[in-house]
């Protein structure tokens, strides 16, 4: 007796609570005021949506204890059968540009040439760049840029049709190159049968400000396990240097596209269209160190252009010939994230006004807490993926960088979202310049460095 009437009291609790919200949406309908109801019930599912895959994805590498170990580089055999081609595209880079030939020239598979690129209207850069190929100009060249308006991609298909070497390489001019790299490249090129290798790239110096270390986090996601998902499922965006392609490959593909500002996911998206086999390997011993933008507005030109350049790639419509559903719904996914970045920095404060100033049914206002549970989750998976990172890489994490991490996370998300409206704004006025990321060397040793003999004379 006593159960029938919890039932029968639980069961009136229900029709009362039912009776409330119905009551409460026939307000709103007849007040005319459900489509903001609804509208904000929109946006907070599909922010989880888009908030809870991007976490599953980036979760991947660690999934089983499988899954990590088959991300890594496998031991090279000791033959070295390839020859490299590589290429070091550098404008107003004086600075760093020695140390980073300096360090290619120190690897342990010397069979390799080093083409630096350089523009014709950047004498000082050139006048670096001559003075480093004239210490060994068996196996450096300086490749001259004359192309009007300049860009990455414009410079690389300068050289292109002087490489001689078997793979062609790709780094950036202020890259931190291990010796062992190349040997570790042409093993697993031998070992898996693949056209291209895409290794780990790292940005390094995670205290020179709040957002360093917050951009030192995506990198250690997104080479550490986010692009072997890609490489798993056939659509991969490749990376911009630390990529290694088969010399008849690339140039069967045509090179780069000189008018894109992500170059390097629009090569990537084509040759996945042709099902070319890319193989992602991530060692942390090995991988190449850079630094991240040394100021906040580097920072937001480095990710509008790398947004545009993939709302670039969505309108090219090549992805639209790989040759499965799942891989196109991957690529849809994937070039469009800037909108979906946009969407969310014009969602959210339209949001907070609904939430602050309209009456909204209980059902709709618990629904605007959703995109918080992925969130929290990603925070949390930082917050251990931030430790791993210290220990991958010998760096002492402390407790100011873990409040760092947590307090920073929201104003970082924001300065994303404020890059993807720039990108989108950018892309339907038609401006499509390249805006050059300036580069100090912040990521760099500061003694013990290997230096050309004859470069200091």
């Amino acid at each position: 007796m006593a159960r029938l009437d919890y039932l029968l009291g639980n069961f009136v609790s229900w029709q009362l609570l039912v009776s409330s919200e119905c009551q409460s949406w026939s307000h709103f309908l007849v007040k005319g005021r459900a489509m903001p109801a609804v509208m904000l019930a929109a946006m907070s599912v599909l922010l989880f949506a888009f908030a809870a895959m991007t976490l599953w994805w980036t979760m991947h590498a660690w999934r089983t204890p499988e899954t990590l170990a088959a991300t890594r580089f496998a031991a090279p055999d000791g033959t070295h059968d390839l020859t490299f081609s590589l290429l070091v595209p550098a404008r107003h880079e004086e600075e760093v540009l020695e140390h980073t030939v300096a360090r290619l020239m120190t690897a342990t598979h010397t069979d390799l040439e080093i083409l630096i690129i350089v523009g014709h209207d950047d004498p000082g850069t050139a006048a670096v760049a001559e003075k480093i190929a004239a210490t060994d100009p068996a196996r450096i060249r300086v490749i001259t840029d004359t192309n009007v308006p300049k860009n990455k991609p414009k410079a690389l298909n300068t050289a292109l049709p002087h490489c001689r070497g078997a793979v062609v390489g790709v780094f950036d001019a202020e890259d931190q190159v291990h010796p062992d790299l190349l040997a570790h490249v042409d093993s697993a090129f031998r070992a898996t049968g693949a056209d291209v290798v895409q290794g780990g790239v790292q940005l390094i110096n995670f205290h020179s400000s709040w957002f360093s270390l917050h951009n030192c986090l995506e990198y250690f996601f997104w080479f550490r396990s986010r692009l072997h998902l890609h490489a798993r499922k056939g659509f991969i965006p490749l990376g911009g240097n630390t990529v290694f392609v088969r010399t008849e490959v690339l140039r069967a593909a045509g090179g780069w596209d000189g008018t894109c500002l992500a170059e390097d996911c629009d090569l990537g998206v084509r040759l996945s269209c042709v099902g070319a086999k890319v193989v992602v390997a991530y060692e942390s011993a090995i991988v190449t160190k850079e630094e991240t933008p040394d100021t906040l507005m580097s920072l937001l030109k480095q990710r509008t252009r790398w947004n545009q350049g993939f709302l670039q790639v969505l309108r090219k419509r090549d992805w639209k010939r790989l040759p499965t559903m799942r891989q196109r719904m991957l690529a849809r996914y994937t070039l469009t994230g800037p909108f979906v970045q946009a969407f969310s920095a014009v969602a959210i404060p339209i949001g907070l006004y609904i939430g602050l100033v309209m009456d909204v049914p209980v059902n709709v206002a618990l629904l605007t807490f959703t995109p918080v549970v992925p969130m929290i989750a990603t925070l949390m998976f930082q917050i251990v993926g931030l430790r791993d990172f210290g220990q991958q890489y010998g760096l002492r994490i402390r407790a100011l960088h873990y409040a760092r991490l947590v307090l920073g996370a929201f104003p970082y998300a924001l300065v994303l979202s404020l890059a993807a409206v720039r990108a989108v704004w950018r892309e339907w006025t038609g401006k499509n310049n390249w805006e050059l990321t300036k580069h100090v060397g912040a990521h760099l040793p500061q003694g013990g460095e290997p230096v050309l003999e004859g470069a200091a004379a």
